[in-house]
């Protein structure tokens, strides 16, 4: 078996469920060693540290940058996976959406993604030993659905991700920084737990998602998370990958109104 990951530094920020845990466990499987950050505390795990954060805070971020290098000893890889739906806040249809679903859901998502990646590219820079960082963004960004997808706030926060991914990118590649993004479809984790369990969009998810035929599963995710912060994706930067079974080529019986 090979270890991808051998002695690499790994921050995982949202890696106490879901796809950042499944994520944490594979990149312990795979030689790294890791802390996890993020609101509630992961279940037990042998080489799993968890330090609390809420990512949308600028002093509690920076708070676990200073905590996870003085533990790991330096940080070779950053992997933000943290985000909300946004649907608890008001998020929805453009003509529907709440000031407060709009505002809550960007800094949830593409506030938080802002936060860590400038923290870390600042430790990178300083560090002079180059660094990788793998941010979470959706398929919704770039292929919505709207008869059963329709929140614009989330989609925008999402795609605000990938803008300032790749921007970042380039701006970095010349100080060996890669920054790439993943982009799944609908995967079987706790946040995803409402479309799940909709009879009318596992249906839609057999035509959509074929790969499956319906959701994808953390592990999905994390496989192409240990590709993107290995050495084999050495000569790779500015790349959105969809782990998404087929939905961004695949129209979907039932996908318009």
């Amino acid at each position: 078996m090979s270890i991808r990951l051998e002695n690499r530094r790994c921050l995982i920020v949202g890696g106490t469920s879901g796809i950042g845990l499944a994520a944490a466990r594979r990149f312990l499987d795979e030689g790294a060693r890791v802390v996890v950050a993020g609101l509630t505390a992961p279940p037990l795990d042998d080489g799993l540290n968890f330090l609390a954060c809420d990512v949308t805070s600028e002093t509690q971020v920076e708070n676990i940058f200073a905590e996870a290098i003085t533990n790991l000893g330096g940080l070779d890889v950053l992997f933000h996976v943290a985000g909300s739906s946004g649907r608890k806040h008001g998020d929805g249809p453009l003509h529907e959406c709440t000031d407060l679903g709009w505002q809550g859901t960007l800094d949830a998502n593409l506030k938080g993604v802002f936060l860590t990646n400038r923290a870390a590219v600042r430790h990178f820079l300083k560090q002079e030993t180059g660094g990788a960082i793998l941010n979470m963004s959706s398929v919704l960004a770039f292929s919505p659905a709207p008869r059963h997808f329709d929140t614009v706030a989330y989609a925008a926060s999402k795609g605000g991700i990938i803008a300032l991914s790749r921007q970042a990118a380039a701006r970095y590649a010349a100080d060996r920084i890669r920054i790439n993004v993943l982009a799944p479809g609908l995967i079987d984790t706790p946040m995803a737990a409402r479309a799940i369990g909709d009879p009318a969009i596992r249906a839609f998810l057999e035509s959509k998602q074929p790969l499956g035929p319906g959701p994808g599963t953390p592990e999905d995710c994390a496989d192409a998370a240990v590709f993107l912060c290995s050495d084999a994706a050495r000569f790779i930067t500015g790349v959105v990958l969809p782990i998404d079974g087929g939905w961004s080529v695949c129209e979907g019986r039932g996908a318009n109104p």
